[in-house]
């Protein structure tokens, strides 16, 4: 395909940028509760106003991709983050933090809506694994280095101690959707016809699989994995703030970081495993190690803490391709439907650390934290009550090894 590479690149560079605005809410939380003296039950809302976004407006970005096309969503949504960036910062305050990122999320959910479809088209059917996972590794690339650079930011000369310094982010952020709504009208993006796995359906459809009682279940299983995931992302600089005296614009920002670039680190090595082991034995595995971290990050001395945390990610990486993949594979038809369905579940992203947000000023953030064991303990029992229709493909050791010493593909997307 023509202009393949130059549209490839401006894909990752999407998901760069869908990273890196969406984890800096996590190192920004205690920032943000010092500069505008919030309790934690309205520190909670931030995470919540971005991630309603995506359980309100993932089945309508679907349709309207395909009533529009995959351009003129891009360009709406690239509007929708320009205009919730600029609101924050033209006049940066509790109450457009929450409606600004409420906006971003709204932009943000479309763009992930459309990426996967243009880079099928974009890169050709044979390349789409390749790519796919291209993707996850610059999402969480961009994960990674969106603390550090927050840290560079506050600990430089003259920024440290000073209110509001984070609000430059946003007019940054501005500047780039600006520009980026300008690029994809002028990129030779390739029309894209959705396939019959990645198209909605009407409204018979959805109320027919609502009614299926592993959909609901795996529905929650979304919920409770984005709300576990954004709970210690978006709480954990606080706690380590409040509990172990680490500096939230150094050390805490620092673990944030690194959990997300622990995640990516997991998700290789999940690629790996899932084509060894089955799926729901590699999920009850990760589960149980990731509920070991957390058990650590919350009681544990300071730098134990600090630690688990970062490695919680490493443990969190395959739950959410596999609780999607094993709803997917459980459900004969309808599975652009099921996907929208699924996907309104990252609203577990709001709920969840809201919760927790409130249960933190009356209980402690220590014990209001404790939640995750809940939600963990649910994505635990998926392991064992998934009845999926077609099983992950595994192989022996020796002949995945030969597979990858021949460069023979391992399809991420065979959960």
């Amino acid at each position: 395909m023509k202009h393949r590479r130059l549209i490839i690149g401006y894909i990752m560079l999407v998901w760069f940028v869908i990273s890196f605005v969406t984890n800096l809410i996590g190192p920004l939380m205690p920032i943000i509760i010092h500069d505008f003296k919030l309790s934690l039950g309205l520190a909670g809302f931030l995470p919540f106003s971005f991630f309603l976004a995506y359980g309100l407006i993932s089945i309508p970005a679907g349709t309207l991709v395909e009533a529009k096309g995959s351009r003129f969503t891009m360009q709406v949504a690239f509007a929708l983050n320009l205009l919730g960036s600029a609101i924050i910062a033209l006049k940066p305050g509790y109450a457009t933090a929450v409606a600004g990122l409420f906006v971003i999320g709204l932009g943000m959910a479309m763009l992930q809506v459309v990426i996967n479809p243009l880079t099928r088209v974009a890169g050709g059917e044979e390349h789409f694994a390749f790519f796919s996972v291209m993707g996850q590794l610059v999402f969480g690339f961009a994960s990674f280095v969106s603390p550090l650079v927050f840290e560079w930011l506050m600990e430089r000369p003259g920024a440290a101690g000073q209110p509001l310094v984070w609000v430059t982010f946003y007019w940054a952020f501005t500047a780039l959707f600006f520009a980026l709504i300008g690029s994809t009208a002028k990129l030779p993006l390739p029309r894209v016809e959705l396939k019959e796995d990645e198209k909605g359906g009407g409204l018979s459809t959805y109320l027919e699989l609502l009614a299926r009682r592993d959909v609901k279940l795996f529905f929650l299983g979304i919920v409770a994995y984005v709300g576990t995931e954004q709970t210690l992302a978006d709480w954990m600089s606080q706690f380590l703030a409040t509990y172990h005296h680490f500096s939230p614009t150094a050390e805490a920002a620092d673990a944030v970081g690194h959990f997300w670039g622990l995640m990516s680190v997991g998700c290789v090595l999940g690629l790996l495993l899932l084509k060894l082991f089955d799926a729901q034995r590699v999920l009850a595995a990760f589960t149980v190690l990731a509920v070991g971290c957390v058990s650590l990050a919350l009681f544990g001395p300071a730098q134990v803490s600090l630690q688990a945390f970062a490695f919680a990610g490493f443990f969190l990486s395959v739950m959410f391709s596999v609780v999607f993949s094993l709803g997917l594979n459980s459900v004969p038809k309808h599975h652009g439907a099921l996907s929208g369905i699924l996907c309104t579940g990252i609203l577990g992203g709001a709920i969840v650390p809201l919760l927790v947000g409130m249960l933190g000023d009356q209980l402690g953030l220590r014990a209001a934290m404790s939640v995750v064991y809940l939600t963990l303990g649910f994505i635990f029992s998926i392991a064992f009550w998934a009845r999926p229709l077609i099983r992950n493909e595994t192989v022996s050791l020796g002949a995945l090894l030969g597979q990858i010493k021949f460069g023979a593909k391992v399809d991420p997307r065979e959960p």
